[in-house]
């Protein structure tokens, strides 16, 4: 190695340029794939920066209640109408049934709101519902059979709505008896009183229609609750909820019962989505100078709100 002499300067050779921009190049790689870590690792200690699906799913519920709490309270704002829901699920065997998505959105009691729900009104000739009911208690008590003038006017009594089955068997079984037996069923009781039209509550008719899909209580054998299903889906007033239903989306079918006495125009039914999601629905209605069936539209035009609420196809859209 040369060794300079005293006084005589040593001469460097500067790095060129390339060298600074290849050691820049690096650092920035290094400091890249640093941060890069850290914000993985960050992403996967704190999941709730990617919200999952039951995040959404629980968020999109809570939407859709408050929205359903918040119509029934409109409609029923004024005290003319009473309104009482609930989801039932999906159908055995649906397509609604096979879908996880669904089946965790709609799972049974997950939607159910009423408003007024235990204001007693007139019940019209929903009370049918408790006769058919007490009907199929009798028979199974061994103390009331079937002929074929009996069956045929209890079809009448539910498909068209005629009083003739209803009148004569309350005077023959007795009032307060057929009371005694809704009220063990847990529904409202006394609904016939000599003293004023039979009156009954939305609450007391969803729940009589949970025992009806479900088959239980007086809706045990199921030759008798498939009977009472296929008379209920052919009963001729169809402007109430079955209009509304069908409106919100094409396909809808409707098992119901309807009422009408003065200016009382009511519907209580199950609702069969196409894919198979089912839920009851009862409005009751008065006022509004109501006369014959002139209150069956209004009763449709809530049917179709609360459905579009309830089972809008992007509630569930873009969940897995």
């Amino acid at each position: 190695m040369h060794t300079p002499k005293h006084g005589q300067s040593i001469n460097f050779r500067r790095p060129k340029p390339r060298f600074y921009v290849a050691i820049a190049l690096i650092f920035g790689i290094v400091f890249f794939v640093h941060h890069a870590i850290i914000a993985h690792q960050s992403d996967s200690n704190h999941p709730s920066a990617q919200p999952d699906t039951a995040q959404v799913i629980q968020t999109r519920q809570n939407k859709v209640q408050k929205e359903l709490n918040a119509y029934l309270k409109k409609v029923t704002a004024d005290g003319t109408a009473t309104v009482s829901f609930y989801d039932l699920g999906a159908k055995s065997g649906s397509t609604a049934a096979k879908s996880k998505v669904l089946n965790k959105f709609y799972k049974r009691g997950e939607f159910a709101a009423s408003s007024r729900g235990h204001t007693a009104e007139i019940a019209a000739s929903t009370y049918k519902l408790y006769i058919a009911a007490y009907t199929f208690h009798m028979i199974h008590e061994n103390a009331f059979t079937f002929n074929d003038t009996s069956k045929s006017s209890f079809e009448q009594m539910i498909v068209d709505s005629l009083n003739d089955f209803a009148d004569d068997h309350l005077e023959t079984w007795g009032m307060s008896n057929v009371d005694a037996y809704l009220k063990k069923q847990g529904w409202y009781s006394p609904v016939f009183l000599e003293s004023r039209p039979a009156q009954t509550t939305a609450l007391s008719l969803t729940s009589a229609l949970k025992d009806l899909h479900d088959g239980s209580g007086p809706y045990q054998n199921k030759s008798e609750r498939k009977w009472l299903l296929s008379l209920m889906g052919k009963q001729i007033y169809r402007k109430g909820i079955p209009t509304g239903a069908k409106e919100a989306k094409a396909g809808t079918t409707v098992t119901d019962k309807v009422g009408f006495y003065d200016d009382e125009n009511n519907d209580a039914g199950i609702v069969t989505l196409p894919n198979g999601e089912q839920y009851i629905l009862v409005v009751m209605t008065h006022g509004h100078e109501q006369t014959g069936l002139s209150g069956f539209p209004r009763i449709a035009k809530i049917a179709k709100h609360v459905q579009q609420i309830v089972y809008s196809d992007s509630l569930t859209k873009g969940l897995k």
